[in-house]
């Protein structure tokens, strides 16, 4: 496994909902919480006031155990943006979490060439600016699958 900081460097998000920025402020106090459905017991992600379930709307934020696997990944050779075209290659990682949910992000200390299917990994928090930290992934000896 190689060593040092891989993926593009993370712009900070713009909440679209007031769900999204309790998701966000909860990053920036370096949990990762999302939702999950008080009826049917469902997480879910992104938030959004109904169960896609049961259609509930009694809804409640858990911390997640923030181990999972590499569910999937894209490779960048060509910067979208002139800014990046210094971090490519890059990988940009679907991590599938213990709870069932599915984040993209980065795995910060694996090379893209060294990633893998199911590789596991564990939650980490980059601050981006200051008060604006996402969730990133590194690899990790166990995780949940």
């Amino acid at each position: 496994m190689s060593q040092g900081r891989y993926g593009p460097p993370l712009l900070p998000p713009r909440p679209a909902t007031d769900l999204e920025q309790d998701f966000w402020d909860h990053c920036s106090r370096r949990q990762l919480f999302f939702q999950r459905c008080d009826e049917c017991e469902r997480w879910r992600h992104p938030p959004r006031h109904m169960c896609a379930g049961c259609g509930s709307l009694a809804w409640s934020w858990i911390e997640s155990g923030g181990r999972g696997r590499v569910y999937s990944w894209s490779l960048t050779h060509r910067p979208p943006h002139p800014s990046l075209a210094e971090a490519v290659p890059y990988a940009s990682v679907i991590v599938e979490l213990g709870e069932g949910i599915r984040l993209l992000s980065v795995v910060r200390d694996v090379a893209p060439e060294d990633l893998r299917l199911d590789l596991p990994v564990r939650v980490d928090f980059e601050e981006v600016k200051e008060g604006v930290v996402l969730p990133v992934f590194l690899a990790s000896d166990a995780a949940e699958p």
